[in-house]
């Protein structure tokens, strides 16, 4: 009928509606800027170098979809790759390599990928151990909860892990390739990027070294 005023209830739950909406949007923003997608590469000066190293002891440079995968994504962030690799599962072959790339100051930042489960033959957070500086346990806590979302409980088998070793980064990634993506497109590289908000590794990397 003409004139008839709403009920208060229908006015209440307009505004419940509206909140809701606003409050969707406002974490869709979020969302992509703490993930990078609305972000093009980096500029040159504020690229960082980085080795990636492939534990495998059966993937060649041609079938290993992981490290193309870690290569693929910090060259399209703007990031320079120096170096990459692949080293059988041998704690000892594993840790010459990341001393070697600790060592060097034309490397800001390694990421490896494999050797993190369970297996007689996954030592790669092993092989790390002696190196580290200061370990990252957010890293590790943050990808398993990321992580929840896809493989549920299966997740508490994944040792990836991360650690500030003297002046470099070294993120330890499984060998998945879809938990290499999940981990640098959520994670990684969102901190290695010095526009992100409210604090980066990238603008931390100076002090870090001292």
């Amino acid at each position: 009928m003409t004139g008839t005023k709403a009920p208060a209830s229908v006015h209440r739950l307009a505004r419940v509606g509206a909140v809701s909406q606003a409050r969707e949007a406002m974490l869709v923003d979020m969302s992509d800027s703490q993930s990078g997608a609305a972000r093009g590469p980096l500029a040159a000066e504020a690229s960082l170098k980085v080795a990636r190293v492939t534990i495998s002891d059966t993937r060649t440079e041609a079938d290993d979809r992981s490290g193309a995968a870690i290569d693929e994504l910090v060259t399209n962030a703007g990031h320079r790759l120096m170096a990459r690799a692949i080293v059988r599962d041998d704690q000892t072959s594993i840790r010459d390599r990341l001393r070697a790339h600790v060592a060097d100051p034309d490397i800001d930042v390694v990421i490896t990928t494999g050797g993190t489960g369970l297996t007689a033959r996954d030592v790669t957070p092993e092989a790390l151990a002696p190196l580290v500086t200061k370990p990252i346990p957010g890293f590790g806590e943050l990808f398993r909860w990321l992580s929840y979302e896809d493989i549920g409980t299966s997740t508490i088998q994944s040792r990836a892990e991360a650690a500030l070793c003297a002046g470099t980064l070294v993120f330890l990634l499984p060998g998945s390739p879809s938990a290499v993506r999940m981990a640098l497109t959520r994670i990684v590289l969102p901190q290695l990027d010095i526009r992100q908000r409210p604090c980066n590794f990238a603008e931390l990397l100076p002090r870090m070294r001292g």
